[in-house]
């Protein structure tokens, strides 16, 4: 209990500011074995987005909650990866082979492509959140960003990491089978328990299959276009476009959930 409580706190102190204790004797390697928490941590941070929604909706317009809401999340990740689909859109959108992608994706600097991508994401799921009904914002919320970094961690499985050249931030490249189980637990656990709630409350099974379907396919068709593309360019994944991956299949899982709240 010990070590995966070291673990769990290794994964959070790695994607959060939220403050952990610090680890003089880390390691590297050790990210590796914290990975099945990647989406526990998007439960943490999506319970949190969801309970500062439900506050400021109280005294304020639904549109200023929501933009609150990811100002909160944002803040408590430290925009970590925002940073990432930033860097990933000027690396892609100016280079034009493996190395030039790389160099550009590790310039600190922010370009046209990554500006304007991080515009049209965070406007995007401030869009579709807005539009979705009060009650349905915090589970979007805690679904979205639980499953979004489960996307991330199977990058991670079927992809193979790619190492910049000189010093880089340690990360984790490595999930074994018995931890891709674990991911699946907790990136799934929200998704599931709202399946439950339909059930609980006997909505019907067409309408539980048109959750499932309008959630699950528009994530699937990002993450196979992010996957094939990163994979094609660069040969494999980097920290950043985790971060990217995480960033577009949340922003797919909300656009889901929009089309089959308007349609129930």
């Amino acid at each position: 209990m010990k070590r995966e409580w070291r673990r769990w706190l290794l994964a959070l102190g790695f994607f959060t500011r939220i403050p952990v204790a610090s680890f003089p004797d880390f390691k590297e390697a050790e990210l590796n074995e914290s990975t099945k928490y990647f989406p526990l941590v998007g439960v943490l941070i999506g319970c949190i987005a969801g309970l500062i929604f439900y506050l400021a909706n109280i005294v304020l317009s639904q549109s200023l909650a929501v933009m609150i809401s990811m100002s909160a999340t944002i803040y408590v990740t430290g925009a970590f990866h925002e940073d990432g689909l930033a860097d990933s859109a000027d690396g892609l959108g100016g280079g034009w082979s493996r190395e030039r992608i790389l160099t550009i994706m590790q310039d600190s600097r922010l370009g046209t492509y990554g500006a304007v991508a991080l515009f049209l994401i965070l406007f995007a799921k401030f869009q579709t959140l807005q539009a979705m009904h009060p009650v349905v914002i915090p589970l979007a919320l805690i679904g979205g960003h639980a499953i979004s970094r489960l996307a991330a961690v199977w990058v991670m499985r079927c992809l193979v990491y790619i190492k910049f050249d000189g010093k880089s931030k340690p990360l984790a490249t490595q999930i074994s089978t018995i931890d891709l189980i674990y991911a699946h637990v907790f990136g799934l656990a929200p998704y599931v328990a709202v399946i439950g709630v339909m059930v609980f409350n006997q909505l019907s099974w067409t309408v539980i299959a048109q959750f499932i379907l309008l959630t699950s396919l528009p994530m699937l068709c990002a993450w196979w276009w992010w996957a094939h593309k990163i994979k094609r360019w660069l040969g494999g994944y980097t920290g950043d476009t985790l971060g990217a991956m995480q960033q577009i299949t949340e922003l797919a899982f909300y656009l889901g959930v929009l089309v089959w709240s308007l349609h129930v």
